[in-house]
C-alpha cells in the first residue's frame, strides 16, 4: 500500500512496516555491492522490508567510448538520482568514486562504508601467468580506461603500451581472456574482491607505482537530504576513518576541479590520530607531474559530545555521528593540499591534459 511518497507492507500478523526501496545499477558488481549493504541494514533493523530496484545508467549503455571522452561527471549516477528525486527509490548504493564531488541539490551521501582495498590490481592474460608489469615483454599492450592509471604507469613502465578498454568487469575480463589484444588489464582490486575473483589478481599496485582514484574502494549510500529518518537509519553504516579519508580526498579533487577527464590520484592513511593525504596531478603521458603530502591531527578532544549539525554537508557527505570539527579538519586538509599543488602549477598541467584528451 502507498501512503504519500512512501510504500508500506502488512505481514500475516497485521503488522505494518515501511518498504525501503534501494536503487542500484544492473551490473553484477553493482548488485553484489547493493545486496551487501541491504543485508547489513537487514541485520541492524530486522523489522524493515527492503526492495531492490535495478536500472541501467548512461555509463552502462555507452560502451564504445572512453569514459574520459564522454566528459559527463554523473555518468553512472544520474538515472539513479532521478529515481530518488521521483520517490521511486529511497536510497541508492554507489561506488563512491562514481559520485561527483558536488551532488545535485536535495541529495546527500548518508553513509560511507568501511573501505575495501583501494589499490589498483594487474590482471594478466593467461599466457603471461607469473609475470609482473616489470617483466612483461617490450610493447605489451595494457588495457585501462582510466587516464589516471595510464599517466602514472606510462611513466613508471615506459616499455609498455596503454590502450583504452571499456565495459563492466565481466566484459573486460572476457576481452582480456578471449582475445590476444591485451597482455594485461588494470582494474580496481576492490571490485575483483567483491566479485570473488581475487585469484585473478596477479599484482597489487602500491602507491609508488600507481596511486588510486578519489573514493576508490568505498561504497556510498545516497539519500534525499530531507529524509531525516532514512538519513538516521543509514548513518550507522558510516566508517569514521573511511569518511575522513574520503572527505579529504573529495575536497582535494573538488578544489582542483578534477573529474574523469583529468589524471588526479590520491593516497590516504589514518595513523596515530593523524590523517595523511598524498595527492598528485599528471600530464596525460605522465612526463609532467606534481605530488605532495600533508597531514592533520584528527584526535577528538574530551569535549567530543559536540552536536553535529545534520544539515551540513562536506563535499556531499552528511556524517552526523562524527564530530564536525574533525570533519572540517579533513576537508581543510584536502583544500590545503590542492592549493599547494595549484601554487606549483597544477592548473596548467590539468588544463593541458584536458585539452589533449578532448582532441584524442
Amino acid at each position: 500500500m502507498e501512503e504519500g511518497p512512501y510504500k508500506y507492507i502488512r505481514d500475516g500478523n497485521g503488522k505494518v512496516s515501511r518498504v525501503i526501496r534501494v536503487g542500484t545499477r544492473k551490473s553484477q558488481l553493482a548488485r553484489i555491492q547493493t545486496d551487501s549493504v541491504a543485508e547489513t541494514l537487514k541485520e541492524l533493523y530486522p523489522d524493515i522490508h527492503l526492495e531492490i530496484v535495478a536500472m541501467s545508467t548512461t555509463g552502462d549503455k555507452i560502451l564504445d567510448t572512453a569514459l574520459s571522452k564522454i566528459g559527463e561527471k554523473s555518468l553512472f549516477t544520474k538515472e539513479l538520482e532521478n529515481a530518488l528525486e521521483r520517490n521511486e527509490v529511497d536510497l541508492v548504493v554507489h561506488s563512491l568514486k562514481d559520485l561527483p564531488t558536488t551532488l545535485p541539490p536535495g541529495f546527500t551521501i548518508g553513509a560511507v562504508l568501511k573501505r575495501e582495498n583501494p589499490h589498483d590490481a594487474v590482471v594478466l592474460h593467461p599466457s603471461h601467468a607469473g609475470k609482473t608489469l616489470d617483466t612483461l615483454p617490450e610493447n605489451s599492450v595494457i588495457g585501462t580506461s582510466s587516464l589516471r592509471r595510464a599517466a602514472q604507469l606510462k611513466k613508471r613502465f615506459p616499455h609498455l603500451d596503454f590502450k583504452d578498454i571499456r565495459g563492466n568487469l565481466n566484459t573486460r575480463l572476457k576481452k582480456l581472456d578471449e582475445k590476444k589484444d591485451f597482455a594485461a588489464i588494470i582494474l580496481a582490486a576492490a571490485g575483483l574482491r567483491r566479485m570473488g575473483w581475487e585469484s585473478r589478481i596477479s599484482q597489487i599496485l602500491e602507491p609508488d607505482d600507481c596511486m588510486y582514484a578519489v573514493g576508490q574502494g568505498a561504497l556510498a549510500v545516497e539519500v534525499r537530504a530531507r529524509d531525516a529518518d532514512i538519513l538516521e537509519m543509514v548513518s550507522i553504516l558510516h566508517d569514521p576513518d573511511t569518511v575522513l579519508r574520503c572527505i579529504a580526498e573529495r575536497a582535494f579533487l573538488r578544489r582542483l576541479e578534477g573529474g574523469c577527464s583529468v589524471p588526479v590520484a590520491v593516497h590516504t592513511q589514518v595513523k596515530d590520530s593523524q590523517l595523511y593525504l598524498t595527492g598528485a596531478v599528471y600530464s596525460l603521458d605522465g612526463s609532467n607531474s606534481l605530488k605532495e603530502t600533508m597531514q592533520v591531527s584528527i584526535a577528538v578532544g574530551t569535549q567530543s559530545s559536540e552536536k553535529v549539525d545534520e544539515q551540513v554537508q562536506r563535499v556531499g557527505v552528511t556524517a552526523n555521528k562524527i564530530p564536525g570539527s574533525v570533519q572540517d579538519e579533513a576537508e581543510k586538509l584536502g583544500v590545503d593540499l590542492a592549493d599547494l599543488l595549484l601554487s606549483k602549477g597544477a592548473k596548467e598541467i590539468l588544463t593541458v591534459a584536458r585539452q589533449l584528451n578532448d582532441v584524442r
